[in-house]
């Protein structure tokens, strides 16, 4: 079980991730979106989007932090492990938070809004049960790590190396026998969420919006009576003279 759980599993989960993409890409260039719903309601989702976004950014690299930088390296720039403990509970708790309130609104958003409810796919259902699931195990890991209820577990010692010997190809899948439960759920939710990113809206991620920052706002508006028809065309963003 556990060859198959932290030695075959991680690699389904990346081959159905890069093929799912590539199919994505190539036969549903259209469906490429996030489906926005803004024009259904946009009061909660000025509020929940930028929570979880930005939480979540914050989130992924504060993993690639933890599981990608070795215990030796932070060791010869002179940072304890308990600075280090301290600096990640500290800085993935707020991150954690926000992602989790800003995903909570959104969710919230979606099942009590009528229009929204509508345009609610079934692949959007498993996203946000996996979504929510991850983040959940994973803010119940660190608590449960940072209060000492795992027996003094050291991920930086057994899941990072784990992690990091899955890029050689021989994962010493052996590690993750001693790590407390919270942190398994917590990667099995993820592996399973990596799988399904090219079937649902999350497939947007993986666009770069280069020239998000610097385009013209889009300006939605209802027609006044009151204005002439014949009135001469103007873009949404230009000034009215």
């Amino acid at each position: 079980m556990d060859l198959l759980l932290w030695g075959v599993l991680p690699y389904v989960s990346v081959a159905l991730l890069i093929a799912g993409t590539v199919w994505r890409a190539r036969y549903d260039a259209f469906g490429w979106t996030t489906r926005s719903s803004q024009l259904h309601e946009s009061r909660l989702l000025r509020i929940g989007s930028p929570l979880f976004h930005f939480g979540m950014l914050f989130v992924v690299l504060g993993h690639v932090v933890g599981l990608l930088i070795p215990m030796s390296w932070t060791d010869a720039v002179g940072l304890s492990d308990h600075a280090y403990h301290l600096l990640a509970v500290s800085t993935g708790a707020v991150a954690g938070v926000a992602a989790a309130a800003g995903i909570g609104i959104l969710v919230y958003r979606r099942f009590t809004v009528p229009a929204v409810r509508r345009a609610t796919l079934k692949s959007d259902h498993l996203m946000y049960a996996f979504l929510l699931g991850a983040m959940v195990l994973g803010l119940t890991a660190t608590i449960l790590n940072s209060t000492g209820l795992t027996d003094g577990y050291n991920y930086r010692e057994g899941i990072s190396v784990w992690f990091r010997s899955l890029f050689t190809l021989a994962p010493d899948y052996h590690l993750m026998a001693g790590a407390p439960l919270a942190f398994k759920l917590h990667i099995l939710f993820g592996f399973t969420l990596f799988a399904l990113i090219p079937y649902s809206r999350l497939v947007h991620m993986f666009s770069a919006p280069v020239k998000y920052l610097a385009r013209p706002y889009v300006v939605y508006r209802r027609r006044d009576p009151e204005q002439p028809a014949n009135r001469p065309a103007r873009r949404g963003w230009e000034r009215v003279s």
